[in-house]
């Protein structure tokens, strides 16, 4: 079923010349409203009129997050102070946020982008979402939300944390989908094993969407197997919406991204330059639709590919591959560039790991990679747990080419939350 069948399975020709429609209007917007914007695009030699076409959107200047951070507030706004409805920002760890605004229009087109992900899925009116994504200043459950109560769907809106609370709505309201990271989810079933509740026997839950941190293959099939439901993968970023910036369909090989609304490049992060489809590199994005904030060539940090040929669902967007890391994430053991998601990857899928796991980094020759298994092999013969540390230490060595010190620990001994896992403690003094 589809929530806009002729927009999403829109001929690429036609759906080329809306993206061109689109880009035009949002570079005039821009070059009219915003004075960054026009320095930045006239000191690289182009005007308005010459974006003639979707290929020439590499006459444009990128946009970095230093960028937004530099203009923080209201520098990037490009329509009056009362159109603005809405604000999101980062986190802000470091210093002063990314701030990202909205209008009463940018918040529809968002909720409608959410819709039609939910629908991809197969989420219909009588489905019930608990939304466990932080409500506030952070877009995730907002748009959501929003989309969710588009399409019909009942909508709790339980946020994250207090898990007795979270299963107890679960029960009560017969939850069939949940928003949720996918570390939480990891946590959830420890709790539901530690409680003896059985989530194919016990709950009504159908179908999960995992999103806000990078996550495997491997951990998706972990949390398809332990609820009995199917998990879809999601990408956005605040800059762009939110969340409905490319979703899987019900085949769940790639996520569609919406390009009647969002024009994608990968680029070589080192070069700037275009890579080919099926190329790994980073994702660059341009809002086509935004009114209050639009943002063109935004270099998002984030690690994909565009996956080659037709998806058998009808959809003609282009489906980009799930995240594989970030720019910014990668850190250097011996020299070697890792990314946390390759450690994931391979831990994941070893018989025996549980859910949870530290990657510590003492210097830049010494990695530790502290890994919590199954708890009936502490139990058992000693010779056991060697075998699988070494298993895993081979296997990791493998996969990124060094050889980590591995620490085995129980179940519920690492540190979890309940929110955003931290995956990496890096005590390196540089």
């Amino acid at each position: 079923m589809f929530w806009q069948q002729d927009l999403e399975t829109i001929d690429r020709k036609r759906l080329e010349e809306v993206q061109t429609g689109r880009l035009q209007d949002t570079v005039q917007r821009i070059w009219d409203n915003v004075p960054f914007y026009r320095d930045r695009i006239n000191s690289a030699g182009t005007k308005p009129e010459d974006i003639k076409s979707v290929s020439d959107i590499k006459k444009l200047p990128f946009t970095s997050r230093e960028d937004l951070l530099k203009n923080y507030p209201f520098g990037l706004v490009a329509v009056p102070r009362e159109s603005i409805v809405r604000v999101h920002t980062s986190s802000g760890t470091t210093g002063k946020p990314k701030a990202i605004f909205f209008t009463k229009n940018d918040i529809d087109r968002g909720a409608e982008l959410i819709s039609r992900c939910l629908v991809m899925t197969g989420m219909r009116k009588n489905d019930v979402l608990q939304n466990m994504m932080t409500y506030g200043l952070f877009t995730g459950a907002l748009v959501m939300h929003y989309g969710a109560e588009k399409v019909g769907v009942l909508v709790v809106p339980s946020g994250p944390g207090n898990t007795d609370r979270q299963i107890a709505l679960m029960q009560d309201f017969k939850t069939t989908a949940i928003h949720i990271t996918p570390s939480y989810a990891l946590y959830l079933s420890n709790v539901f094993i530690r409680k003896g509740i059985d989530p194919r026997k016990d709950l009504n839950l159908k179908r999960a969407y995992l999103g806000a941190e990078p996550y495997s293959e491997e951990t998706r099939k972990k949390i398809e197997e332990f609820f009995g439901i199917d998990v879809f993968n999601s990408y956005g970023l605040s800059e762009m919406n939110g969340p409905g910036v490319a979703f899987e369909c019900q085949e769940k090989n790639g996520m569609h991204l919406w390009e009647d609304n969002f024009l994608l490049e990968i680029i070589d992060p080192a070069t700037g330059e275009q890579v080919s489809d099926g190329e790994r590199g980073e994702m660059v994005l341009t809002s086509l639709c935004r009114e209050g904030m639009p943002i063109i060539r935004y270099r998002t940090r984030d690690l994909a590919s565009v996956m080659p040929g037709k998806c058998p669902c009808g959809r003609t967007h282009r489906r980009i591959t799930r995240i594989t890391g970030r720019t910014d994430d990668m850190f250097i053991v011996k020299g070697v560039n890792i990314f946390p998601q390759q450690i994931e990857n391979v831990l994941m899928g070893i018989k025996g790991v549980a859910q949870n796991y530290l990657i510590v980094l003492e210097s830049l020759d010494h990695m530790t990679v502290q890994v919590e298994i199954e708890k009936e092999l502490f139990d058992g013969n000693v010779t056991h747990l060697v075998n699988l540390q070494n298993a895993i230490t081979e296997k990791l060595k493998n996969e990124i080419l060094v050889k980590p010190k591995v620490e085995l620990h129980e179940p519920g001994s690492l540190p979890a939350s309940e929110g955003k896992a931290q995956r990496v403690i890096d005590n390196r003094t540089l």
